[in-house]
């Protein structure tokens, strides 16, 4: 593949804290697919089911430019079929966002008028010329017949010659061309590979196709180069952000549950029934009892007996039915609910703490050493708490995935780990509240209400303490709360009270033997291996 050297580089890799809660090294896991069987029955998930995580693998993927291509062309398919537009306008989309999917599909539909005017896609012409035989180039000036002017979707009329040059002139400037907007110089449309197919030379053609290519490697931020001398492949890498303090197998599991189909088809068997002829789920959405199957089925039945509506009589009478699926289906999605909700809460909250982590550390801290009359290396407190709310979100995230696989019937460990949850959820929210909200009486043009001391003694203490409180939680979870015995009863030394006084030092302190922990389990090589984002020991997949 050719080389572009202005082509830029926006594929440098985020870092990653290294602190007492993760990790700083990608692991990819892989499942086993199971087929389910297709006769015409539903299949309940069971929350059960074993997905255990594989051995260590490479974290990447090596990409050949034909699977780079297949790649780009899928995901251009996908938003094109998603968001109904064309396939230019897809391409348009997926450049302005990183080749992201899910990120065009978030933003799309949040702000469909937004994205349209931010990326340059019209819905229609800004201008018109209905009865028209001639139009005026707005370059050269020249009058051109109908069939030697074009125009991007914003409908400015341009010759073809015109075109031509101003596309020439971009694509061999460098890859800037992908943004290549309409010439009117009040004019934002955007310009999509379609007009240029439509118009360039062969020569310039493959040359933006080149640089499409790049851009899905050079602009993703989940892509790079090999930077082999000569090599043409590409590495996709398979990144997972840090998880602890569960396991890789629960966060496979998690995953997959998100992902999946499987809450899709709990809906499906909670709120719909299968069509007594072709078994296709038929939701109710009137209010009589007469259904009929969509076509091409169209087969007529009673909802509640589900009978043949030509033969159908009284169904009134009790017949011993199977409804327990159905019902266990409505309360697992309540109670997938439950827990997806809070984990998606507290990931949401993660990311409002890192912006105002970025705001207290470019604007706010200045705003304070002025007001306070001290310098901002005093005012590190502040920037310390955000930097513990941040990595307390990702703990307390991660701990609702924990919840929602821990064994029903183990109600003992599930008793502590609500305990142990819910103090450290609380001491969170406190100091969240405290740095978000106390902070801002010292920021604005009014008098604060109590001295800035107090305000620094109180955050930093809040800080400590939720720190310990989250440590304490931390170990338990990664022992597997085996301070619980058979009767239920704790190990005083798991209970937050006394844990916090081995917290009481700095933080340190809960690092080193964090670290120690890590080292002597990495050291057993028996039939298991260590993740670094969460340091647990994962089975090892035995040969087949």
């Amino acid at each position: 593949m050719d080389s572009e050297d202005d082509m830029h580089d926006g594929n440098d890799a985020e870092s990653t804290d290294d602190d007492y809660y993760s990790g700083d090294t990608a692991v990819e896991y892989s499942e086993d697919d199971k087929d389910g069987d297709d006769d015409g029955h539903y299949e309940f998930d069971n929350d059960s089911d074993d997905v255990s995580a594989s051995r260590p693998q490479q974290n990447y993927i090596g990409l050949k430019e034909a699977d780079i291509r297949q790649h780009q062309e899928h995901e251009i398919t996908t938003v094109s079929t998603v968001l109904s537009v064309s396939r230019a306008d897809a391409t348009i989309l997926l450049r302005h966002h990183r080749w992201s999917v899910s990120n065009v599909h978030d933003v799309w539909f949040a702000d469909e008028v937004g994205v349209r005017k931010a990326v340059g896609l019209l819905e229609s012409p800004v201008v018109r010329f209905p009865n028209a035989k001639e139009l005026t180039c707005g370059i050269c000036f020249d009058s051109c017949p109908l069939d030697g002017i074009n125009s991007a979707a914003c409908g400015h009329p341009f010759c073809d010659e015109c075109w031509r040059a101003y596309m020439s002139t971009s694509i061999n400037g460098g890859p800037g061309c992908l943004m290549l907007r309409c010439p009117e110089p009040s004019c934002g449309a955007a310009i999509g590979q379609d007009m240029i197919d439509r118009l360039v030379s062969e020569e310039d053609k493959q040359k933006y196709a080149r640089y499409l290519v790049r851009s899905y490697i050079e602009d993703n931020p989940k892509n790079k180069w090999c930077p082999g001398p000569g090599c043409e492949y590409a590495v996709e890498f398979v990144v997972e952000e840090a998880h602890r303090p569960v396991d890789c197998g629960t966060v496979a599991k998690w995953v997959m549950k998100n992902s999946a189909e499987s809450e899709n088809t709990n809906w499906i068997l909670a709120y719909t029934k299968p069509c007594p002829k072709c078994k296709r789920p038929i939701e109710k959405n009137h209010g009589c009892m007469h259904m009929t199957c969509a076509p091409p089925c169209r087969f007529h039945f009673c909802w509640l007996c589900l009978g043949a509506l030509k033969d159908h009589g009284k169904c009134n009478r009790y017949k011993a039915t199977n409804e327990t699926e159905r019902t266990k289906a409505k309360k697992s999605i309540k109670r997938y609910a439950h827990y997806y909700e809070r984990w998606a809460t507290n990931h949401s909250s993660r990311q409002k703490a890192l912006a105002s982590l970025h705001q207290m550390q470019t604007v706010n801290l200045k705003k304070l050493s002025v007001k306070q009359s001290q310098p901002e290396s005093q005012l590190k407190f502040i920037t310390e708490a955000w930097l513990q709310i941040v990595e307390c979100r990702r703990v307390l995230k991660w701990t609702y995935a924990y919840g929602y696989f821990l064994p029903e019937p183990e109600h003992a460990k599930r008793q502590f780990f609500e305990y142990l949850q819910g103090e450290a959820e609380a001491g969170l929210e406190r100091l969240h509240q405290c740095a978000e909200t106390d902070v801002q009486a010292y920021l604005g043009p009014q008098p604060p209400p109590t001295n800035f001391n107090h305000f620094r003694t109180k955050l930093a203490r809040l800080t400590s303490v939720t720190r310990n409180y989250f440590e304490n939680l931390v170990r338990a979870l990664e022992n597997g709360l085996s301070d619980v015995d058979s009767q239920g009863a704790s190990s005083k030394t798991a209970t937050p009270k006394s844990g916090s006084a081995v917290g009481k030092g700095k933080k340190g302190r809960g690092k080193a033997s964090s670290r120690a922990g890590r080292q002597s389990r990495s050291s057993d090589d028996h039939g298991s291996w260590t993740c670094d984002q969460c340091t647990y020991f994962n089975t090892r997949s035995l040969p087949t």
